[in-house]
């Protein structure tokens, strides 16, 4: 297994008044590489949308099958379809690919061109150039290490601020200086992105002159996580359940209060009580145990969780109320989502009886479609997940 991995986070905004982003990423992720492709299409609305729809998945389907990027560009020339207003089929692109032995490829068209940080400060990598349909393209390959982060974006963030806040928009030297500025390794992808986009919803005002997209990508340690949330169908696999569990490497999450029960009876721990229930009452308090990184109360919490990663997956939230929270929700999200590469889960089947009373909404199919809704949503995220159920 490669020691290193690829985390990838972006984020938009659309146009003022506009409700479908004319910037689209895809990303595809195989043993050999992974692929992100950033399309933006021209103009703005349902138009820019087909374009950058069309290009991204395009390409990003071709590449990532391994196709010569003359293909891929001819594909995309063919097949767009021509504005009636400018009688031409235009979407500008980055395509991003770092492959298993940590090499990146970047080719790029017409986007503001790719920052790459190495070590917290702007790298200055080589590109060539050459024309195909037309168009003329940079091509880079780069030798990649933990810790560098690429920074691809539509032009929406370099006119951020343009009228406004900044006669001549915030500039690529000024993106590269802010990205210097609050570069620290811990942060994922995902904020990385989302400062920027942030920083552009600011110089505009909250009213986006022009659909704005960036995304993200470094390269970081890999971090299993490992949560266990429900006792076994049948007591006698509680010590099964369990050793399996402490077996695995990395950082361990156990939710539910009789699951907490049988982890420190295993450990032969105490649980400590907090009565921290912080910024949000909602959410029940978080205990601990020696010997387990984090314990929570079970499906109330793993519910928030869920909302919390829809949210994420959906692209748009740089609100991110989970990034600062400290109750049990966030805590699970900041790690699943900032630190894990690979999720290993461990659901019991057994049916808690204090999920009987009918005055409750919870049930144990509830609790099985939490897990399998968060795991989905992980998955979006490009982690390793894996299920186990007892």
């Amino acid at each position: 297994m490669n020691s290193l991995w690829t985390d990838i986070g972006y984020i938009s905004l659309n146009k003022k008044n506009e409700e479908l982003c004319g910037d689209r990423v895809e990303i595809i992720k195989t043993e050999e590489a992974t692929t992100l492709v950033l399309a933006d299409g021209l103009g703005s609305g349902v138009k820019a949308n087909i374009l950058s729809t069309l290009t991204s998945k395009i390409l990003c389907t071709m590449i990532a099958a391994n196709l010569p990027i003359e293909e891929c560009v001819d594909a995309i020339a063919k097949t767009l379809p021509v504005c009636s207003v400018r009688k031409v089929a235009y979407s500008t692109f980055t395509i991003i690919r770092v492959f298993a032995d940590n090499t990146a490829e970047i080719i790029q068209f017409d986007n503001p061109k790719v920052i790459m940080l190495r070590e917290g400060m702007e790298y200055d990598y080589p590109f060539t150039r050459r024309t195909i349909a037309d168009k003329e393209i940079l091509e880079s390959r780069i030798p990649l290490q933990v810790n560098d982060v690429l920074i691809a974006m539509s032009d929406g963030a370099i006119y951020a601020g343009v009228g406004k806040t900044m006669n001549f928009g915030w500039q690529r030297e000024n993106i590269k200086d802010f990205a210097e500025a609050f570069y620290d390794p811990s942060l994922s992808a995902k904020l990385i992105a989302t400062y920027i986009v942030d920083e552009c919803n600011r110089l505009y005002e909250g009213e986006p002159g022009d659909d704005t997209t960036v995304a993200a990508v470094r390269i970081k340690p890999r971090c299993p996580v490992n949560l266990m949330i429900g006792p076994p169908a049948d007591p006698k696999d509680v010590n099964k359940m369990m050793a399996l569990f402490f077996s695995k490497e990395g950082k361990r999450i156990v939710c539910g209060g009789t699951t907490s029960k049988l982890a420190a009876e295993y450990l032969g721990k105490p649980i400590r009580a907090s009565l921290d229930y912080n910024a949000d009452p909602e959410i029940p308090p978080i205990a601990f145990i020696d010997g387990i990184d984090l314990v929570t109360e079970g499906v109330i919490t793993l519910a928030r969780v869920v909302e919390y990663a829809r949210q994420y997956v959906g692209g748009t939230d740089f609100s991110a109320a989970w990034a600062t929270r400290k109750d049990g929700a966030a805590m699970i999200a900041r790690i699943l989502f900032d630190e894990a590469t690979d999720v290993n889960f461990f659901a019991g089947r057994a049916i808690n009886p204090a999920h009987q009373n009918p005055n409750l909404p919870i049930n144990f199919s509830i609790k099985i479609q939490l897990v399998e809704e968060l795991a989905a949503c992980l998955r979006k995220m490009g982690k390793e997940v894996k299920l186990s159920y007892f």
